[in-house]
């Protein structure tokens, strides 16, 4: 996002409720990507060891199953918060144009 998300506002337009909520919002976005993440490398992780320490065949297969599942947690993640990212410029941009009494 931008450096400065407030600066087409006019001073009068937003409360410090306003900004607040908005901050939260981009800061809970982001905490969810990182959850995502935290949960791919997770996965990973553990299908790697599975794999590097285990003879068994079933095991091994397991091992092999997480590590895609890994990559798909993480592209799931990273869409999911682009989405939201394109959201929320599109609600700060309408929030900008829209008129104040």
């Amino acid at each position: 996002m931008k450096s400065e998300p407030y600066a087409r506002f006019k001073n009068d337009e937003l409360i410090l409720r306003d900004y607040l909520a908005a901050d939260r919002t981009v800061l809970a976005n982001e905490r969810t990507l990182l959850s995502y993440a935290r949960t791919a490398m997770a996965f990973g992780a553990a299908g790697a060891a599975l794999i590097h320490f285990f003879d068994s065949a079933f095991v091994e297969a397991v091992g092999w199953v997480l590590i895609p599942l890994a990559i798909g947690t993480l592209a799931v993640g990273a869409q999911r918060y682009l989405r939201m990212r394109q959201r929320l410029a599109k609600l700060v941009d309408k929030a900008a144009t829209k008129d104040v009494p």
